[in-house]
């Protein structure tokens, strides 16, 4: 492994830690009205490899349009940024726009990317790694909604700014992503800086498609947070009695997506029953598209 890698973990962050929180957080969303559960689940280990599936997708949009501009762009991008910057990814994944950028930041002190999904950082700080063996890596594991400390490079930075593409703001309620982008304002202090990617509202049907892919991978993308429940609370929910639905919402400007119970059902998890009406709801994630002004 490049001596340059090393990773920060977050205390609050332990395996033992993050198993209670999710349990929690299951329980608690499954007990609301509406239920709901986080959308910051969906990425284990089989979530991220299917999002990453998703984002070579014909209708998903976003990353192909993303990345053009990045191409397009980088150098652009990379002077705005400035020399000797600590390069900070929220929600890193596998970092292949990042790559672009890398390449045209002069002399960049250290590369952070930040992530929940342990297997995922390592392997992609691993691979940077090895790209780029004069650049410190320097992957953090935490879930980046919440205050964290950025990790001391070797070399002194001139200032740190944050990377944050793939349109993954929208996910937030408005209210929700200020305050993200406050603290991102904190974390990057004077001087610091964000290139962000946002996903600007367009025709319905494209939108739609988006979440909609005709080969099923965003519903399997969906329902994988049901395969996670099973696996980490020991717990049997059939998935078969759940199908996808992602639908866009015009007045809220964002599309809505949902996991739907096919039946009248009462499952037992982590000894509670839970009870579901046919076609009763369950809110996992929300992706706010912007104009312009807003």
């Amino acid at each position: 492994m490049n001596q340059l890698l090393s990773f920060r973990f977050s205390e609050e962050l332990s395996d033992a830690h993050q198993r209670e929180q999710f349990r929690r957080d299951v329980m608690a969303g499954l007990n609301s009205s509406p239920k709901r559960l986080p959308c910051k689940y969906f990425y284990d280990e089989r979530g991220s490899q299917l999002f990453e599936m998703i984002c070579e997708l014909e209708e998903y949009y976003l990353t192909r349009c993303e990345s053009e501009i990045m191409t397009k762009y980088a150098s652009e991008v990379g002077a705005q940024i400035g020399p000797r910057v600590m390069l900070v990814e929220y929600g890193s994944g596998s970092s292949t726009k990042t790559r672009i950028l890398l390449n045209h930041l002069e002399d960049p002190v250290a590369y952070v990317p930040v992530d929940i999904s342990t297997d995922h950082l390592v392997k992609t700080a691993s691979l940077l790694a090895a790209e780029y063996p004069n650049l410190e890596i320097l992957p953090v594991y935490a879930d980046f909604t919440k205050p964290f400390v950025l990790p001391r490079a070797r070399r002194k930075p001139t200032h740190a700014a944050v990377y944050f593409p793939g349109s993954t703001i929208g996910n937030f309620e408005p209210h929700d992503a200020r305050t993200l982008l406050q603290q991102i304002s904190i974390l990057c202090g004077t001087g610091g800086g964000l290139v962000i990617g946002i996903d600007l509202k367009k025709s319905i049907p494209v939108i739609e498609a988006a979440y909609n892919d005709a080969q099923g991978v965003t519903d399997e993308f969906n329902l994988n947070l049901l395969h996670r429940i099973n696996q980490e609370t020991q717990t049997e929910i059939p998935i078969d009695r759940f199908k996808h639905l992602a639908e866009y919402n015009p007045e809220k400007g964002r599309v809505e997506i949902f996991i739907v119970s096919r039946e009248t059902q009462t499952l037992t998890i982590l000894g509670q029953p839970i009870d579901f009406a046919a076609g009763e709801r369950v809110l996992t994630e929300y992706s706010h598209k912007y104009s312009i002004k807003e």
